[in-house]
Formats: structure tokens, sequence, C-alpha cells
């Protein structure tokens, strides 16, 4: 199994900068992707951005050209570097990893606890 801790969540304001991080440990190998979901008040959870083994990055609409995913394999973490922030982008972000199984092929999916993150003058 993974494990996923996040961390730098916090309150700033309209126009602001965050940086969240994500420390995976646990069957690091295994892992396919990892990425960033967020879910907001009264609002489906979504994918925010995700990043596979291969470097290949995708990113939801609303934070395309203000959102940065990135990675650092020595140290199992993957961060989010949020730009220019909105009051909508206002959410409870959860760090994923997807786990790929060859035999039988399964996919399992892994979550951290969450970090808020609040945009507010």
């Amino acid at each position: 199994q993974v494990q996923l801790v996040e961390s730098g969540g916090g309150l700033v304001q309209p126009g602001g900068s965050l940086r969240l991080s994500c420390a995976a440990s646990g069957s690091i190998s295994s892992i396919s992707a990892m990425g960033w979901y967020r879910q907001g008040p009264g609002k489906q959870r979504e994918l925010v951005a995700a990043i596979a083994t291969g470097g290949s990055t995708n990113y939801a609409d609303p934070v395309k050209g203000r959102f940065t995913i990135s990675r650092d394999n020595a140290k199992n973490t993957v961060y989010l570097q949020m730009n220019s922030l909105k009051v909508e982008d206002t959410a409870v972000y959860y760090c994923n990893a997807r786990l790929m199984q060859w035999s039988p092929l399964r996919t399992m999916d892994y979550w951290g606890r969450g970090t808020q993150v609040t945009v507010s003058s």
C-alpha cells in the first residue's frame, strides 16, 4: 500500500500563491501516476492536476496557466504550485496516487487526508 501526507495548505488572499506538497511512502514503485484533486463547498471532488511516471501532465481547465504540478523523485514528493489564486479555488485539496497491477489487470487509488486551502480577503 501507499501512504500519502499532504502539507502546505492555508489562508491566502486573492492573487496570492501557495505551494502544496505530498510525500509518498510504501509501495512507491507501483505508482503509475500522482495528482491533486479538490472538493469545494457543495461541489463534487474534481481533478486539479496529475503527473504520470513518464512526466506527462494534465490540468483541469480552470487552473491551466495558474497551477503547476511537479515531482521530486529523490524525495518521493509531488508538488502543486498555485499562483494567482481565486476565491473559487477554495477547497480541500487531496493528494492521489494511482497504482497499476498487471496480473490481474487492476488499478488502485490511494488518498491523503487532505489539506484546506482558503482564498479570501
